[in-house]
Formats: structure tokens, C-alpha cells, sequence
């Protein structure tokens, strides 16, 4: 999200700040540069019917290649409108394309007319104007009863068409950009992914001024799909010039590696993020999200360090006291909880891979709070060797385990009613694919819904210690910082409102944390379970010290004796 959005601010901030006056003209001609009219064709993927007058979309004079003072309101830009009658073919899941030509004044693009046309002297650029997405039908129903709030037409067309469907989708702006670029390029060396768009002359080795279609503030909100209902289509075509530099950050952020091997359906929810991000920067105060961006990156640094901190808390622990062992189990049930849900529902593969890993961690931490053995003699079916799992010593022979049962023990009073309650209205209310369906939505639902309770048990064994020293607070305080980050982004991205409710209760978990280690500050004069106390440790320090004090004085030759 973060790459998308660094990218996307960019483009604005020089979209509105440092927009690009007119260039220098080329010295080779006289004003600047020919005048260009421009005609565009609505037709097939190859055009050739020139003398078809009711192709002809928009026909615009006097274009000058690089006037930024031209147009309509004197920003280089020009505008036109227009309802098109829907071709049989383009109902029916067909192609609709879009030639454009720019020619010297005083030339015509067809070939056919020898006296009139010149290979270069004429620009050629199509596209496609409708796009191809996929359409997921989810068939749920209500597990009780069997009825379905769907729509009748979308279950006969996943009957018919199968759980996927690829539909013919249209948006109605388009923006046609003529790049104001007087850069040498040399065939060969364009770097990618700027070479796509740059096309060169094969006899003379010249490239064509660079016909740039940009979509790229086209929200996947507004497309909506072609049927058969539709009879027209509006499109609003927006022709300007664009600068070299905005010409290479809409490109780089448009283009897709050939080499890359995450599926298509990765690329769907990336172009479905982007929209979250372009959507805040529209809408969004310029100064608010300035500072989006800057505390954006200050999360992924704290991100890492909690990480680096967590880590290092638990594979230097020697002992658990004060830390409760049962939340540590807890978490690896909801990390496997969530890691099914999303794989039942398809998720992003990238948000697939951060919880799997996210699991690994958890079932590591595992192995630091048990003793994990394998039991070769109690093979599962003769075959398979038994994993053991006995508490450690340290955890064992402290009264942490007692306070750990204790607070779990209160937690099943309020956990397990919640819990039948909520799979009840589970059952009734919402529709599911089958039972395991419906196992996975309802348990997630419940931990993204009442989850934070499994953090009191923690705060019940400090109230019971009267201590917090025992707590990773440095994985804790760069935790909290991110939570204060993440209510920023939930209130300036368009999500849930259950997300930012469990930012905010979240919070309400770490401030009660905060109150502890305030409440219970470090006491020297106080005496633990173990009666002994700070003091205790410092006397005993200063008299192992004090002999060794000593002796290095006494043991002087005698000449320095004298010198002191």
C-alpha cells in the first residue's frame, strides 16, 4: 500500500504544484511546432475505413505539439462529449476500440490518398476503450433454511457461466496525452517501462511524438458492465499535453513486469488498494495527508523495530515469570484462524504470505514458552511420532500460572456466552458457502469482534504481581505508536467501521498498560514473592565489590604507597 501510495502522491503533488509552463520550441521550425489536426475513430483493432464518416468521433484543428496555453479555459487542454450507439458485437462481450491520429496540417492519415499522406507526418495510437474483469459469484446461502438473498439473473448466469465470469466493464472518461518531450531517444536504449510507448521510424531511425492513453484517475468504483440492456455509451475524451517527468511516474506506475508470477487476481485487489489510496488523496486535506505519508513511513520503521524487539525479547528469555503462557497459545489459534479464513475467501496472495509468516512467528514463540519433545514411543497410529508439550520449570513454579488460570478461568465467563451468542446470530442472519464456511466467518468474526479480550489476562497478572518489568515494553510502545497510526489511516482511508472501532479499543488496552507501569514503578525497598528485594541485590553487589576494592589497594608496591 505504502509503494502505491508514495507513488500516487507524487504524481499529485506535482500535478498541483509544480505544473509545467511551455516548453522551449524546437528551433527546427518556425512557431514552435506544425499545427495538428486530430481525428479519432470508434471502429475495429484495425482501421481503415477512412471515408466512413460516422466512425469519426471527434475531428479537432490547430493542436500545437506542446502549447500549454491552448484549449478551452487556456490549460493545453481540450474536451468533447458524446453518447455512441453500442455495436451488437460490444453487448455480446466484444471489443470496442479507439484509433487516434495526429497529422501536420495539410496532411490526411488514410495511405490510400498518395498525394496527401506522409509516413511521418502522421502519428497512429489505439486502444482498447472497454476492459475485460472478472466477476466472482459467491454462492451462500442461509444454512437453516436454505433460501439466499441473491439475485435470481446472477444465480442463472453462475449456473450457466461457472463461479467466475470475465464481463465486458466501461468507464466514460479517457485521457489522451501528447507527451512534450524533445529528448534524443536512440532505438534500444529507451529504458522499460518507458519503451512500450515510444515508437521509432524504421527506415529514418526517428521516433513519433509519444500518443500516451492515460486512465490512471479512472476508479474501479465507476466502471460498471455492458449487457445487453445497454443501447449507448457515454465517453468524455479529454485530450492535453503532459510533461516528460509525469509522463514517466503515470508509466511506471501503470506498468507490470512480464517476469511476475502472482496471479491475476492479485492485480484486481492491487487496482482495488490503489483506488482506497487515489480516493484519500482526492478527498482528503493536502496538509492531512502530507502527514499521512510521513507517519506512514515512520510505521514501517516501527514495524521493523517491533518486530527486531519481539524477537529478541523471546529468544533471550530465560524465564517466564510474569508472562502469560496462555495468551501466547491463544494468539497461534487466531493467527491459524485468520490464515484459513482468507484462504477460504481468496485473499490477496501478499496478505496470504504476511499471516503465514505472522503464524510461523507465533509456533516459534511456542517452543520458547513450552518444552516441545518429539514422543517416538507413542507413535499416532504406529507411524506418525507425537509432539509433547509440558510448561517449563519457570513457569511452572511460580504463581504466574496461577494468576494465568485464574484470569483465563474469569475469561470463560465472558468469553463463552459471547462466543454462543454470536455463532447463533451467525447461523440465523448470515448467509455462508457450507459449514466450514460458516466454522471459519463465524470464529473470525467473533476474535476481530471480542479478540482484544484475550489481552486482559496479561493485565490481570500485573495487577496480581504488582509489577510490569516483566513486559517487552519495547515491542509494546513501538506496537501502540502503530495502533495511534493506524486510527489516523482508519479515519482517512474509507474502511469498516468494526476496523476502526478495534483501532480504538486497542488503544483503550495499551493506555490501561500505560496506568500499570505507572501505578507499579520500580520499588527497590519492595519485597517480591521470593522475599528479596532491590536492596537487597545492591548490598549484595557492594560486598562482593569491596574486597576486590580493597585488595587492589593493599597489593601496591611500596613506592607507590608512599607516592598516594
Amino acid at each position: 500500500l505504502w509503494e502505491s501510495a508514495r507513488g500516487i502522491f507524487i504524481i499529485w503533488a506535482i500535478s498541483s504544484w509544480f505544473r509545467r509552463g511551455p516548453s522551449t520550441p524546437d528551433p527546427n521550425t518556425p512557431a514552435g511546432a506544425p499545427r495538428v489536426p486530430t481525428s479519432l475513430h470508434k471502429i475495429e483493432e484495425v482501421f481503415s475505413d477512412f471515408n466512413n464518416t460516422e466512425a469519426l468521433f471527434w475531428f479537432q484543428r490547430d493542436l500545437v505539439y506542446g502549447d500549454w496555453n491552448m484549449g478551452e479555459n487556456g490549460d493545453g487542454c481540450y474536451y468533447h462529449d458524446m453518447e455512441m450507439d453500442i455495436p451488437e458485437k460490444v453487448q455480446q462481450n466484444g471489443s470496442l476500440y479507439i484509433h487516434v491520429y495526429f497529422t501536420k496540417s495539410g496532411f490526411h492519415p488514410d495511405p490510400k490518398r498518395k498525394g496527401q499522406y506522409r509516413r511521418l507526418a502522421t502519428v497512429h495510437a489505439t486502444r482498447m476503450l472497454n476492459k475485460f474483469k472478472r466477476r466472482k459469484f459467491l454462492k451462500t446461502k442461509n444454512l437453516l433454511t436454505g433460501e439466499t438473498e441473491a439475485d435470481p439473473e446472477m444465480i442463472k448466469r453462475a449456473e450457466s457461466h461457472g463461479p467466475v465470469e470475465i464481463i465486458s466493464h466501461w468507464h466514460p472518461n479517457l485521457t489522451i496525452n501528447m507527451v512534450d518531450d524533445h529528448t534524443a531517444w536512440v532505438k534500444g536504449s529507451v529504458p522499460p517501462p518507458l519503451d512500450q510507448h515510444v515508437k521509432f521510424d524504421a527506415v529514418s531511425g526517428d521516433y513519433y511524438p509519444i500518443v500516451y492513453f492515460n486512465d490512471y484517475w479512472n476508479l474501479q468504483r465507476d466502471y460498471y458492465p455492458i449487457n445487453e440492456t445497454l443501447t449507448k455509451l457515454p465517453l468524455r475524451l479529454t485530450y492535453c499535453p503532459l510533461s516528460l517527468w509525469r509522463w514517466q511516474l503515470y508509466a511506471a506506475q501503470n506498468a507490470r513486469s512480464p517476469w511476475n508470477f502472482l496471479p491475476e487476481d492479485t492485480y484486481e485487489q492491487s487496482d482495488e488498494d490503489q483506488d482506497s489510496v487515489k480516493v484519500a488523496l482526492l478527498e482528503t486535506n493536502p496538509y492531512l495527508l502530507g502527514l499521512t505519508i510521513v507517519v506512514s513511513i515512520v510505521h514501517s520503521i516501527f514495524e521493523f523495530l517491533a518486530f527486531k524487539n519481539d524477537i529478541q525479547f523471546w529468544n533471550s528469555r530465560q524465564s517466564l515469570e510474569g508472562l502469560s503462557v496462555r495468551s501466547i497459545i491463544f494468539g497461534v489459534f487466531q493467527s491459524l484462524v485468520v490464515l484459513l479464513y482468507i484462504l477460504d475467501n481468496e485473499t490477496n496472495f501478499v496478505v496470504q504470505v504476511s499471516v503465514f509468516i505472522g503464524l510461523l512467528i507465533d509456533l516459534w514463540k511456542i517452543t520458547k514458552v513450552m518444552d516441545v519433545r518429539l514422543d517416538r514411543e507413542n507413535k499416532i497410529a504406529g507411524v506418525i511420532p507425537r509432539l509433547v508439550f509440558t510448561d517449563k520449570s519457570t513457569y511452572v513454579e511460580s504463581s504466574t500460572k496461577i494468576y494465568d488460570d485464574m484470569a483465563f478461568k474469569y475469561l470463560s465467563w465472558l468469553l463463552y456466552p459471547l462466543f454462543g451468542c454470536y455463532a447463533v446470530y451467525s447461523l440465523l442472519y448470515v448467509e455462508h458457502k457450507g459449514w466450514y464456511s460458516w466454522v471459519l466467518s463465524m470464529l473470525y468474526g467473533f476474535l476481530l469482534t471480542f479478540g482484544f479480550i484475550t489481552m486482559t489476562p496479561q493485565l490481570f497478572i500485573n495487577y496480581k504481581m504488582k509489577s510490569v518489568a516483566h513486559l517487552p515494553w519495547r515491542m509494546l510502545t513501538y506496537k501502540a505508536l502503530n495502533t495511534f497510526i493506524d486510527d489516523l489511516f482508519a479515519f482517512v482511508i474509507k474502511m469498516p467501521m468494526m476496523y476502526r472501532i478495534g483501532c480504538l479499543r486497542d488503544d483503550v488496552v495499551f493506555f490501561i498498560y500505560l496506568y500499570q507501569r505507572w501505578i507499579y514503578r520500580v520499588d527497590p525497598n519492595r519485597v517480591n514473592e521470593f522475599g528479596t528485594s532491590g536492596l537487597d541485590h545492591d548490598q549484595k553487589n557492594t560486598a562482593e565489590a569491596a574486597p576486590a576494592t580493597a585488595g587492589a589497594i593493599t597489593d601496591k608496591p611500596v613506592g607507590e604507597k608512599k607516592n598516594d
